[in-house]
């Protein structure tokens, strides 16, 4: 009996500190968080993702690889909802639910959120009227050369909208076709869209996107025809009507401008003052029988020795005897800056600052800079404003006048002064 007794006390001690441990435990998960055992992720956010004070050789914002990351939820929704009905372009790391609002913020999520809130806002191009531009964060600069370059981007694309705004009120009505986007190359992994303007640095600027694609460890190394006959880049008409608004609702578009009459003195040297497999028996030889009056067999022949005045008569013809060609055309036909929103409007005048502000904005490699090289005849001088004047001076008062008519819109979209002081 006795025995018997001791094994029904342990028994029921036994079965006493089951009961306690299982009511114990009960108690523990009902006091737990529900949101500290089920991750809140929904689609599109990411939650590993370890916030890390950038390194003193990149700019806060960057990424370290060199990839330019700044999408933020704004442009997600804008890219959203200006996307063409059928086509959604959704942003990364843009949450498409809304968390419970009830629940509390794991400790993680705390932290990083207090660091947010304590991260100091970087200078940015303020945000513009382009589906999926976003404010771009500028790189250090005590000396505020940075901050003047972002304020020279914001007055160029205002006086370029206030041109487009007065004088070509219809075009945003337009819909973009392939055709507008004809001179436009793609550059994927850095997101870049680039407009080519000859004679404005289109050579160098090509060389560049290579690099940035990872076709060539450097621009030295990429040969003129190499460049522009090679067919490496992509054109944005190469696309899709998706693909073609996908690229230009979220890529950084841009472009560089060249004052006109220096653009069209640069052109003309080029293709007329050196000998030309294409521009001496095409253009050449009917610039010739149109407009020199004796021009001899040989001339007619090959179409060589064309002047400076013939050329310009050859341009401002309405019967021109052949077409346009990009060399000279208007930057207002080769890129629509009226219809296509430029997120950034550079200028060859100003070339270097330009080019490398443009490649810190899209977290280039920081050993990548824009070449100085000249591309070709390298033997000779760049076309200044002081050369330019010399041909124009070969020309009357009235056909300088036509001249600037012509490129008129040119001048006022991109803000250039009046080259003689007789223009009105």
């Amino acid at each position: 009996m006795t025995l018997r007794a001791g094994t029904m006390r342990l028994a029921c001690m036994f079965s006493s500190i089951l009961l306690f441990g299982a009511a114990g435990l009960l108690l523990f998960i009902s006091l737990q968080d529900s949101t500290e055992l089920t991750p809140q992720q929904v689609p599109g956010v990411k939650f590993n993702i370890r916030l890390q004070q950038p390194r003193d050789d990149f700019p806060p914002g960057s990424s370290q690889d060199g990839v330019f990351k700044a999408p933020t939820e704004r442009v997600a929704r804008d890219v959203s909802s200006r996307a063409p009905r059928g086509l959604r372009l959704p942003g990364p790391d843009a949450p498409q639910g809304r968390p419970n609002r009830g629940a509390r913020l794991r400790p993680q999520q705390r932290r990083r959120r207090l660091l947010i809130k304590k991260m100091p806002a970087a200078a940015a191009i303020p945000a513009n009227s382009s589906d999926g531009s976003a404010a771009r964060p500028a790189p250090r600069a005590p000396d505020g050369r940075w901050v003047s370059l972002h304020q020279r981007q914001r007055e160029r694309k205002r006086v370029m909208g206030e041109a487009c705004a007065k004088y070509r009120a219809s075009s945003s009505r337009r819909a973009v076709t392939p055709r507008h986007v004809s001179r436009i190359f793609v550059e994927d992994r850095h997101r870049v869209l680039y407009c080519e303007v000859p004679k404005a640095g289109c050579s160098n600027w090509k060389r560049v996107l290579m690099v940035l694609a990872g076709l060539a460890s450097s621009t030295a190394d990429l040969q003129h025809n190499t460049v522009h006959y090679g067919g490496a880049l992509k054109r944005l008409d190469t696309f899709d009507r998706q693909g073609i608004l996908h690229r230009l609702s979220t890529y950084t578009k841009m472009l560089f401008v060249r004052e006109p009459f220096e653009r069209l003195v640069s052109a003309f040297r080029d293709k007329f003052e050196h000998p030309n497999s294409y521009y001496h028996p095409v253009f050449g030889k009917a610039i010739l029988a149109r407009y020199r009056a004796n021009a001899s067999g040989e001339a007619l022949r090959t179409g060589s020795g064309v002047r400076f005045p013939e050329f310009v008569q050859y341009l401002l013809d309405v019967h021109r005897p052949v077409g346009m060609d990009i060399h000279w055309d208007h930057v207002s036909r080769l890129c629509s800056p009226c219809l296509i929103d430029y997120d950034f409007v550079g200028k060859f005048e100003s070339m270097e600052d330009d080019a490398n502000f443009f490649l810190s904005l899209i977290h280039a490699p920081r050993n990548l800079t824009f070449p100085q090289f000249k591309d070709r005849h390298s033997q000779e001088a760049r076309t200044t404003a002081g050369i330019t004047h010399q041909y124009f001076s070969q020309l009357s008062a009235p056909q300088r006048q036509r001249a600037y008519d012509f490129y008129y819109m040119d001048y006022l979209m991109f803000n250039y002064s009046k080259p003689f002081a007789d223009l009105y």
